[in-house]
């Protein structure tokens, strides 16, 4: 066999003539060649490697780290929160301003925070070698701890990663400040990482520190005043000189020194700089936070996620009303026990909200987040549903004591009046009727009703559901209540102003109405709490609807109810679950509502009692309606007349006086062989 030809211009030159002896076992290739060419391999197959791995990085980078990230804000910035009238009422979130340029800053502000983060920061790639060995050096012998990170590592640490401490995070940290000083400017960087970085007092960026700390922009800043501020961000929190201000000045003196060391200023101006001065901004005082600042801070930050820096918006709340739902709260015997108030328009705008007695004391919101049992307002729900079955006020319920089956709720008081109508039977709040209407019905279609308005909080499908014993929260009870006074369901409830849809909006919406033989029908039973029944405590003199609410053991008492265009709920009980005693949804609920509603409503307000000899009319409709307890109604009719339903022992009388005169009526107790029982 003849040996090829050999040209050492060809490109192939190498592999032409290696390849045949590998391929023929008559010329096997020397120990030399052999492992010259196994190591050829590996090597390709290690390039090949670190390219694809680069790829993928490359990859993961652009998808997951997007350089616009790196002008975003760290934290959400400040919102004030203004009220429908324009007046300011909360802040929150973090101190934050407009983005720093380079070129614009006094070349000291830039010297102080390079001369002690990054004293190399414009001739490495990202990462300083010299930077990490000294810290490493130190961090192993006694010199405390030190970081080694560059300005761009810290960049990529604050902008994308979490602040976790592990290999692997470091290693990430890595590659961004590698993939950062590919892809922007040095100054570029800078600025990015001045407009983020923390400086304590909850303040991120240079421009927002330097109004914070000196009131001033940060492009006049002074030497001293920015070896303070560059000092800051080893430390931010404890070296904040508005709490720490021995330790932030001794942390400039260091700055100075280092800008010295670097050579950016003299030794001798190091030592004669002053002490910079704090001087603040202007604060504002408002609260951080309220019971509905809190609430509606989540739909403002919506609004403003694609803003950079402080941002006001405007709410809902009416700060006229918020006073007085405060005011009618304040004035109530509520003994130990907690309140929450919310008042919203028909269409879902709250414009008052009250989450317990003192914020300062507890923000925890009880209008909210707190799942409480409704007890008898629930009952709207039943009654919707018996309506969308063919039912009307006038239909008949059985109301009289359950005797069969394993759940056997009683009535209020164990009174009981046999067959009555759902209209008397609402406005009396009777429990074995709302139970009997669920078994009737089936609890399918009264958690439909109560999902079709706006609750959403878990339901059991259990007959006790009827008597509300399923945890709500107010605000969701309210919102279903705001459903039937707009005759539009569900209602939202929303803190941020919503636009008016148009027409093809309203054609579009998933709003539904009730229909109007329904919903003539629901105000008329919603009507007949106050006018005679459990809510009397409530009227006013314009025309209002609700309903009462008393839970098991008096442990929640609550009025819901609406009258000229507010919408409002009340509670009150304990957080610890106790019972309230004397304490039911007619009694100190229903008179915070109305206490509330005559000051908010026009109108409203019923005029001052008068003795019965003396009304020169002959109208009693007027007179202000008595508290006589849980066991005792007084209604009073649109004729004039005045009716009280109370018990003497077993025997239950009605007293009725009219144009007729006086009438009594007393009904036997149910047969004693037949007890009513639980």
């Amino acid at each position: 066999m003849s040996s090829p030809m050999l040209n050492a211009d060809d490109p192939d030159y190498g592999r032409d003539w290696i390849a045949p002896y590998e391929e023929d076992p008559e010329f096997p290739l020397g120990p030399a060649q052999s492992k010259w060419t196994s190591r050829w391999k590996w090597i390709r197959r290690g390039l090949a490697a670190f390219a694809a791995l680069f790829m993928i990085i490359f990859l993961w980078l652009v998808f997951t780290a997007p350089l616009s990230k790196s002008l975003q804000p760290i934290a959400p910035p400040r919102l004030t929160l203004l009220a429908a009238d324009g007046q300011a009422f909360a802040q929150n979130g973090a101190i934050i301003s407009e983005p720093v340029k380079i070129a614009k800053l006094p070349k000291h502000v830039t010297q102080a925070f390079i001369a002690i983060e990054d004293r190399r920061f414009y001739s490495h790639w990202g990462i300083d070698p010299r930077g990490l060995a000294r810290a490493a050096v130190n961090n192993l012998g006694s010199g405390g701890t030190q970081g080694g990170s560059t300005i761009t590592q810290q960049l990529a640490k604050i902008t994308f990663l979490t602040p976790e401490r592990s290999l692997s995070r470091k290693a990430r940290e890595m590659l961004i400040a590698f993939w950062l000083e590919a892809w922007l400017t040095k100054d570029e960087i800078l600025e990015r990482y001045l407009s983020n970085v923390y400086f304590g007092d909850n303040v991120y960026g240079l421009r927002a520190a330097s109004h914070h700390y000196f009131n001033r922009q940060p492009e006049r800043l002074t030497l001293s005043q920015a070896a303070l501020l560059a000092g800051l961000v080893q430390a931010p929190s404890r070296l904040a000189p508005t709490k720490n201000p021995k330790a932030a000045q001794k942390r400039a003196r260091l700055v100075l020194d280092a800008m010295a060391a670097a050579g950016f200023i003299s030794e001798a101006k190091a030592r004669s700089a002053p002490a910079a001065t704090i001087t603040r901004g202007i604060e504002s005082g408002l609260p951080t936070g309220t019971y509905f600042a809190d609430w509606a801070m989540p739909q403002a930050r919506a609004i403003a996620e694609d803003s950079y820096g402080a941002q006001e918006i405007k709410t809902t709340l009416d700060a006229r009303l918020q006073r007085i739902a405060r005011s009618a709260i304040s004035g109530a015997p509520l003994g130990r026990a907690q309140v929450a108030l919310v008042a919203m328009r028909p269409n879902g705008e709250v414009v008052a909200m009250i989450g317990g007695r003192s914020y300062d004391k507890s923000p925890f919101n009880r209008a909210t987040q707190a799942l409480r049992q409704p007890g008898s307002t629930f009952k709207l729900f039943v009654y919707l549903a018996a309506l969308r079955a063919g039912m009307t006020p006038e239909s008949k319920i059985d109301d009289s004591p359950i005797t069969t089956g394993g759940y056997r709720p009683k009535n209020s008081g164990e009174r009981y009046r046999g067959e009555i109508t759902l209209k008397q039977a609402f406005a009396r709040s009777s429990n074995v009727a709302a139970v009997r209407l669920y078994q009737k019905l089936g609890g399918a279609a009264v958690i439909k009703a109560a999902r079709d308005l706006g609750i959403k909080s878990p339901l059991s499908d259990d007959p006790s559901l009827a008597l509300g014993t399923s945890g709500v929260t107010l605000l969701e009870l309210t919102s279903a209540f705001a459903a039937v006074a707009a005759d539009r369901y569900p209602v939202t409830p929303h803190g941020i102003p919503k636009e008016e849809p148009g027409l093809l909006g309203k054609l579009l919406s998933s709003q539904r109405t009730f229909g109007s033989d329904t919903h003539d029908m629901l105000l008329e039973l919603l009507a007949a709490p106050i006018s005679q029944g459990t809510g009397h405590a409530a009227a006013l003199r314009v025309k209002a609807y609700g309903k009462t609410g008393t839970s098991q053991d008096n442990r929640d008492a609550l009025f819901i109810g609406f009258a000229g265009d507010l919408v409002v709920g009340v509670w009150v009980g304990n957080d610890d679950n106790a019972p309230l005693g004397g304490i039911h949804g007619g009694s100190v609920p229903a008179q915070i509502w109305r206490t509330f509603m005559e000051a908010a409503v026009s109108g409203a307000a019923l005029p001052p009692p008068t003795k019965p000899e003396e009304d020169v009319t002959g109208n009693l409709s007027d007179l202000v309606p008595i508290e006589l307890g849980n066991d005792s109604v007084i209604s009073i009719g649109n004729d004039s007349s005045i009716s009280v339903d109370t018990n003497v022992g077993d025997v239950g009388i009605n007293l009725k006086l009219d144009r007729d005169g006086l009438s009594i009526d007393a009904k036997p107790p149910p047969d004693k062989a037949q007890p009513p029982t639980k």
